[in-house]
């Protein structure tokens, strides 16, 4: 039986910081089994993101694995990975061992990175904007290639791969779905028309007509290159800020500028109830 796919989807991100793991794990246990959400994600960073804000913060991958091992059917993923933090080919074997825990449910978040305090207190590389979109370019193609080729070589302006055999290979296929964020009309988007399965819209106060403008240059890049603009899952995050209803209203609003999957993100501390009926509001009207 193929399992059930809602016309609009709809997922939830539990920011995992300054929250323990049995609380956090409890969570996502609950969605898992609950039914209302698609799928799960984390963000990945050593500092909030927010400037100046301190957390204890769990490491993104580590801890997807480990809610991929305790759950059986949410889809799961960061948004996002930042590119800075990992090589492309670590990654990829990171994202394959996960994609066979989980039996097939990773969606595979990146972005360029942005945090520029967090790499500076913790000794990470930070350059500038234009290398580090050229290293997200140049890592969607060493993710291609190492978890969809039996022997892959790569010589980029950043990375340099000599006849790598990955051997394990991942239970999707061709590979696991890459998922691009962000919304820069010169960088991100033409990334996201170049190599993304799923593109995640997020930007702070902004509007449904903002999300609008931003898919019609997306679809704009898509038309240049030939890519067809179906095959680009749309998605965007909705922060839920407490209040219930403006929350279903602003997802509303976004999924009628069409958006196919709503993401709900839930900072912490977070009332775990809160999530699950979040939710479930939700989707009684999408």
């Amino acid at each position: 039986m193929m399992p059930f796919e809602p016309a609009v989807k709809l997922s939830f991100k539990v920011w995992p910081q300054d929250i323990d793991w049995v609380e956090l794990r409890d969570i996502w246990i609950a969605a898992d089994v609950a039914g209302v959400y698609t799928g799960g994600w984390l963000n990945d960073h050593f500092y909030p993101p927010r400037a100046g804000q301190r957390g204890a913060l769990f490491e993104a991958w580590t801890l997807l694995a480990s809610l991929a091992a305790v759950t059986e059917r949410l889809r799961l993923g960061t948004m996002v990975t930042s590119n800075t933090f990992r090589h492309p080919s670590l990654l990829a074997k990171m994202a394959t061992t996960i994609d066979q825990v989980s039996a097939g449910r990773l969606d595979i978040g990146l972005g360029a990175g942005w945090h520029e305090e967090e790499h500076t207190a913790f000794g990470i590389e930070f350059p500038p904007a234009a290398v580090r979109w050229e290293r997200l370019d140049e890592t969607c193609a060493i993710l291609n290639g190492l978890m969809t080729q039996d022997v892959f070589s790569f010589a980029g302006s950043h990375f340099t791969l000599v006849d790598a055999e990955p051997r394990l290979r991942p239970v999707q296929q061709p590979r696991p779905p890459i998922v691009i964020g962000g919304v820069g009309p010169r960088r991100t988007l033409p990334l996201v028309a170049k190599w993304a399965d799923h593109w995640n819209w997020y930007e702070r106060e902004a509007t449904a007509e903002d999300f609008a403008e931003r898919l019609s240059m997306l679809h704009a890049r898509c038309d240049e290159i030939g890519r067809d603009r179906g095959d680009i899952e749309v998605s965007a995050i909705v922060l839920h800020d407490g209040d219930a209803a403006e929350t279903i209203d602003r997802a509303l609003s976004i999924v009628a500028a069409g958006a196919e999957h709503i993401q709900l993100s839930f900072r912490t501390p977070v009332d775990p109830e809160a999530v699950a009926n979040c939710g479930e509001q939700l989707a009684a009207q999408l």
